[in-house]
């Protein structure tokens, strides 16, 4: 039962935005308060520059990573393997250690997925990328590549030794991602979506 720890252990990590601080280090603004109000590395890139939204997209893609990685060091279990993943992410998005104000969770979850399979990060960059440089939409492309992971891990799931707990994983968590993107699908839809590289109004 000690391993159950992992899980809030895990939202706690995910608690920590460097978004937040490496804005509020550099630029001695909160992000909270300036462009989409998110933590996250596009809002960072808007607001504060490449150089501080790479430090930003390593940082949260390295505490999903460790937090999976950890998991699967400590325990035999795939069920905490799954849980610890949901709740990095989880904290990432509504983090208790900033007024639960986070980021999408695209940077963590793909820690996250890393660290239950290296091809997964392949995938989803595969479709990202492209879809991103030719439409110039980050959000498109971070839906389009998350669903891309969830198929591959359901594919995996059903036709390899994957076991279930990690498609459910990318489900739910994948699907909460999704979610979190609610706003710019809307405005994907409307055709008012702002491109990378443009500022906020």
């Amino acid at each position: 039962m000690i391993e159950w720890l992992l899980v809030p252990a895990a939202y706690l990590i995910g608690s920590v935005q460097w978004g937040l601080y490496v804005v509020r280090w550099t630029k001695r603004v909160d992000i909270r308060t300036v462009g989409s109000g998110k933590t996250g590395t596009t809002n960072v890139l808007r607001t504060s520059g490449k150089g501080a939204a790479v430090t930003v997209l390593l940082a949260d893609a390295a505490k999903g990573f460790i937090a999976v990685a950890l998991a699967r060091v400590l325990s035999d279990d795939p069920v905490i393997h799954a849980t610890v993943g949901t709740a990095v992410i989880t904290g990432h998005i509504w983090p208790v250690l900033a007024g639960f104000k986070g980021g999408r969770g695209i940077a963590t979850g793909l820690g996250t997925i890393s660290a239950f399979a290296m091809v997964a990060p392949v995938v989803g960059l595969g479709v990202f990328i492209p879809v991103v440089a030719v439409t110039r939409y980050v959000s498109l492309g971070s839906v389009l590549g998350v669903s891309a992971v969830i198929l591959l891990f359901g594919i995996r799931a059903v036709f390899f030794d994957l076991h279930l707990a990690y498609f459910l994983f990318t489900l739910g968590a994948g699907g909460l991602i999704i979610v979190m993107h609610r706003d710019n699908i809307k405005r994907l839809v409307a055709g008012t979506e702002r491109r990378i590289g443009k500022p906020f109004a």
